[in-house]
């Protein structure tokens, strides 16, 4: 990760209410760094979906301030055409549900959606969609209709969508949701190699199994929605008594004899311990992503 002095997200005293007083987050304050890659953990309902919202700019929050790229983000600077445009080239995101953002006839045109939008050059769209397709193996699937797709097939797709943009930041919310063993294994491969890209990427999940090589470093939110805790992924993953609070894990309880027993259990456990050295940059299947902010797109054209 490289540190610059002006962070991609500082949000100071971030609070959410939905209606009737119902509360999503209190007073959440932490900075993600360019290049970082940071999970945002917490049990279900504890605010992580509203949070990542929030920094999508897909919603304004009720208390506190959250600037991006050093200027502030708020909902009349998004209603101005022009910094919108600027702040969804440079943010992407992969809903829970891959259903929530596909709705054009074929993969094809999903993929082509987002650079139209941006009014890129129709040759630079044409070739960002072939690499694309290339780069995530769905030219197969070019001409299919997103709804006809398997669901590993659809988040393909969804990300595929988002990566036609070329966006700064990547987040994601619960990535693995719904992934078979092998489509999950082929998303950690995938997100080392756009962390090698130099792209920041930002997860919110529930899952302590594969954190340690999805992030370097993790916010936890506390179930009354405030932040318990902000730190390396190996300190975090190492205080039990954090994650059982944080109902991230739970204890499991049983006898032996006629005494009682209890130990921590849950998605995380020492076999977990031992991957939070993040993936190498090296360990790469399919076509390569360039380093920096050029493109995940091999060959020689100037999109993606």
């Amino acid at each position: 990760m490289t540190a610059t002095s002006t962070p991609v997200f500082d949000l100071r005293e971030v609070s959410f209410e939905y209606g009737h007083g119902v509360v999503a987050l209190r007073a959440v304050s932490f900075s993600v760094q360019r290049g970082e890659r940071l999970a945002l953990l917490g049990a279900n309902g504890s605010g992580k979906s509203t949070l990542l919202k929030i920094m999508a700019g897909l919603a304004a929050p009720t208390g506190g301030a959250i600037s991006a790229f050093g200027a502030p983000l708020a909902a009349d600077l998004l209603r101005d055409t022009a910094a919108a445009h600027e702040f969804r080239r440079r943010v992407g995101i992969v809903f829970q549900s891959a259903d929530a953002q596909l709705f054009t006839p074929t993969v094809r045109d999903e993929i082509a959606f987002g650079p139209l939008h941006l009014e890129l050059p129709r040759d630079q769209v044409l070739a960002r969609v072939e690499d694309t397709l290339r780069m995530l193996g769905l030219d197969d699937l070019a001409e299919r209709a997103p709804y006809n797709l398997s669901g590993g097939e659809k988040k393909k797709v969804a990300l595929a969508a988002v990566l036609s943009i070329n966006p700064e930041v990547l987040m994601f919310d619960e990535p693995a949701a719904g992934l078979d063993p092998r489509t999950q294994q082929w998303l950690l491969e995938l997100l080392a190699r756009l962390h090698g890209a130099g792209k920041t990427i930002i997860i919110a999940t529930h899952r302590l199994d594969e954190l340690g090589r999805i992030a370097d470093r993790a916010l936890i939110l506390a179930e009354d929605h405030t932040v318990a805790a902000v730190g390396p992924v190996a300190e975090l993953l190492a205080d039990r008594d954090l994650l059982l609070a944080a109902n991230l894990i739970h204890e499991h309880a049983h006898y032996h004899g006629e005494v009682l027993h209890s130990h921590p259990h849950g998605h995380v456990d020492d076999e977990a311990l031992e991957h939070v050295e993040p993936l190498p940059h090296e360990h790469d299947h399919g076509a390569p992503v360039p380093e920096g902010n050029g493109a995940p797109v091999p060959d020689d054209h100037s999109g993606l």
